[in-house]
């Protein structure tokens, strides 16, 4: 065939002909690779026996009004309309409605819901997994086999933090399972296959790109997530992400969309993640994690610059917990953390889930910078809460007797055990923000009852160390100030205008 392109061009006029040949051998000579991997079929072939369809079914209570088939309206004794509309309600009840009357609405009875996912078999025993929301408040759960083959299922466990489900049914027949990949090993760029139920079509193959890694989403305290441009829809929550050798590299989970429907984004639960959790719930029921025992934020440009760092990679240490591991280890308020357990942290976003995965008990390097220098130390990792508290910030504002900082535009007080107390507070010493009085400090989003915590990486403990670490600001300098509001600390820069 490709022999006889050039012949018809020979056949064209020479301008012509000669842009005829030239595309010609541009097409004969891509390599393969440039129009999509030429495995893909094969991949799909060799797994899709191993990837199921998920459908639930939920009972949920009827409301007025909410499918059509709700309890007439609430009108007034005597209205014309009152007789019209209950003998319609009464029509649409049958034999047997409600009287003129009579309970109005009471016979609505609850209904069944139905829904799709995706998931895949890990093990041959007929274990599955899936996304917890694809299962979440089901009252019964059906794995339906790639040649239509439907069986019940049941639950094993969920992680709500990772949104993952394990399911376990009775095989009627050997299973195949996948076999699992690295997803710390993806490359940007590498081709990835996602298999699935989108809009409950049964198995449907899309392929695309690993188009970035580690994305924070914030959807949750450990956000890692692959991000792809492999078409993932409404259905395909729950499946498996394969690369080229056919191994899962990761959970399909969400999609970036206006509308609801794929636009391009698709993002993933790395494998690493999943199955560190999955065997947690095979094995005790439950997901058990590590905990530091920090508060962090990224590292600002306004970290960056009154640190004097190179960049803005690793994670800054804005609270340190009393007893917790990271405390004992001697991890301090205004450390930067650099790599944990031997990786670099490129975000502050990295370190949750590698300290999240983390066995309970042990003992893992860190490497900090403090004041400019690098040191390791050791940190034993604490097994997190299943049950986390939500944060609660308090805006109470203290007493009166001040003083302040005009260049940073905000007067201070003394943090005594009152404010403290009141402030939810434990021994944190700091002094308290009375009055915002100018623009640097409003700017910065500063409020009266912050506590000041540290200026510039040193602790204060009153007044007349805040007015100490502050009397020597200059114009165009920034002053960095670790603050704590209700139960959160963060680093806040002020930079102090310069009107040369």
């Amino acid at each position: 065939m490709t022999g006889a392109i050039p012949a018809f061009c020979h056949r064209l006029r020479p301008v012509v002909a000669a842009i005829c040949l030239s595309a010609t051998s541009l097409l004969v000579a891509a390599p393969a690779s440039a129009r999509g991997p030429d495995g893909i079929a094969d991949v799909a072939e060799k797994v899709i026996d191993a990837v199921v369809n998920i459908s639930t079914s939920q009972t949920v209570e009827a409301k007025g009004g909410g499918d059509g088939r709700g309890a007439m309206p609430q009108l007034p004794p005597g209205s014309p309309f009152e007789e019209f509309f209950d003998d319609f309600f009464k029509n649409r009840r049958g034999p047997g409605g409600n009287s003129k009357g009579g309970d109005r609405g009471s016979d609505l009875q609850p209904r069944k819901t139905n829904s799709l996912g995706s998931g895949f078999i890990v093990d041959t025993s007929g274990i599955v997994v899936t996304n917890n929301h694809v299962i979440a408040d089901a009252d019964e759960i059906n794995v339906i086999m790639n040649d239509g083959t439907k069986i019940k299922a049941e639950l094993v466990g969920v992680d709500k933090k990772t949104d993952l489900a394990v399911l376990k049914f009775k095989p009627v027949k050997p299973l195949v399972a996948v076999k699992f990949g690295d997803s710390d090993k993806l490359r940007l760029g590498e081709w990835v296959i996602a298999i699935g139920n989108p809009f409950s079509l049964g198995g449907t193959v899309t392929a695309g790109i690993v188009s970035a890694r580690n994305r924070d989403i914030n959807s949750g305290p450990y956000d890692s997530y692959i991000q792809t441009d492999a078409a993932i829809n409404r259905g395909n929550s729950g499946g498996p992400l394969f690369d080229l050798q056919g191994r899962v590299v990761g959970v399909n989970s969400q999609i970036y969309s206006n509308t609801g429907d794929y636009m391009g984004v698709s993002f993933s639960i790395p494998i690493d993640v999943a199955m560190n959790a999955v065997q947690q719930i095979k094995s005790k029921g439950y997901v058990s994690r590590g905990q530091l025992g920090v508060t962090m934020q990224p590292v600002s440009d306004d970290i960056v610059k009154a640190f004097k760092l190179d960049n803005g990679a690793g994670a800054a240490v804005v609270d340190v917990t009393p007893g917790s591991g990271a405390a004992k280890a001697g991890i301090q308020a205004g450390d930067i953390i650099l790599s944990y357990n031997g990786q670099p942290l490129q975000q502050a976003a990295d370190l949750p889930p590698l300290v999240g995965m983390t066995k309970p008990g042990s003992k893992v390097p860190m490497e900090i910078l403090r004041n400019g220098k690098k040191q390791t130390l050791e940190v034993t990792v604490n097994e997190a809460s299943r049950d986390q508290n939500a944060v609660n910030n308090k805006g109470v504002m203290p007493p009166s007797g001040r003083s302040g900082s005009t260049a940073l535009g905000l007067t201070v007080q003394p943090l005594d055990n009152d404010t403290r107390k009141q402030l939810g507070l434990k021994s944190e010493q700091g002094v308290v923000i009375g009055d915002i009085t100018g623009p640097v400090a409003a700017q910065a989003g500063l409020q009266a009852g912050d506590v000041i915590l540290m200026v510039n990486q040193q602790k204060v403990g009153g007044v007349a160390e805040f007015q100490a670490a502050t009397k020597e600001v200059k114009p165009g300098s920034t002053v960095l100030l670790l603050v704590r509001r209700g139960d959160q600390s963060s680093f806040i820069g002020l930079t102090i205008p310069d009107n040369k």
